[in-house]
């Protein structure tokens, strides 16, 4: 994952607000070029038609694409210039941004219909793992639901970089059926089912399984 997807992988870009903070637009892309670190380099930020955020620092003195912002492990000086860079990425996505409580669309499209249809937010509960959002039923404190962030990996070895996932139960027949179709794989625990987020299940088809998921949450009555 790049410095930019890292930053901004919970955000949604507000293309009203760039013009204000100083970007230009050109060819049906967003620019934003700035001096940093005493005006030793210069960061030219791009966001894309779709809302993508990318970027490239040059070093003043030669002109060229300064490399090491792009090595992890490096530490010094180079590290010093990676966190001033992340800063200014920082500071445009609190002005030009919307802040979503997942990364996926379709994560926070199923969000709002949540709280449309039950009237509950994501409960974020663990600190090493603060994209992991709960869904429960408030009358009995029990799950319906949650939405992780995983490697891509875990669920194809072919893919790349990070996706998320909804974690829903179900009964046991009906897991068993659903694993067969595209999208849907095993769970960490019996009776539940993990569900990629990224539009291979339509929404109608997740919220009737949410539905399913919630009824064992529900108080029975004697």
């Amino acid at each position: 994952m790049t410095i930019e997807e890292n930053i901004f992988k919970r955000a949604e870009i507000s293309k009203n607000a760039l013009a204000g903070y100083g970007f230009r637009q050109a060819k049906g892309f967003w620019i934003l070029e700035h001096l940093f670190m005493n005006g030793d380099f210069r960061a030219v930020i791009t966001v894309d038609s779709a809302g993508h955020v990318s970027g490239t620092v040059y070093e003043i003195a030669t002109q060229d694409e300064y490399l090491p912002l792009r090595v992890e492990s490096m530490d010094g000086f180079a590290a010093e210039v990676r966190d001033e860079y992340e800063k200014i990425l920082v500071d445009i996505k609190e002005h030009c941004c919307q802040i979503n409580p997942f990364m996926c669309t379709q994560s926070n499209r199923l969000t709002l219909l949540i709280k449309e249809k039950y009237g509950d937010d994501p409960k974020f509960l663990f600190k090493r793992q603060p994209g992991y959002g709960v869904f429960k039923n408030p009358q009995t404190n029990k799950w319906y639901g949650m939405i992780m962030n995983i490697r891509a990996g875990k669920l194809d070895k072919n893919q790349q970089g990070e996706t998320e996932i909804i974690h829903l139960k179900l009964t046991e027949e009906k897991v068993q059926t659903l694993l067969k179709q595209k999208g849907f794989y095993p769970s960490f625990k019996k009776n539940w089912i993990s569900i990629l987020l990224d539009d291979t299940v339509p929404d109608k088809t997740l919220l009737d399984l949410l539905d399913e998921s919630h009824r064992f949450t529900i108080k029975k009555h004697n």
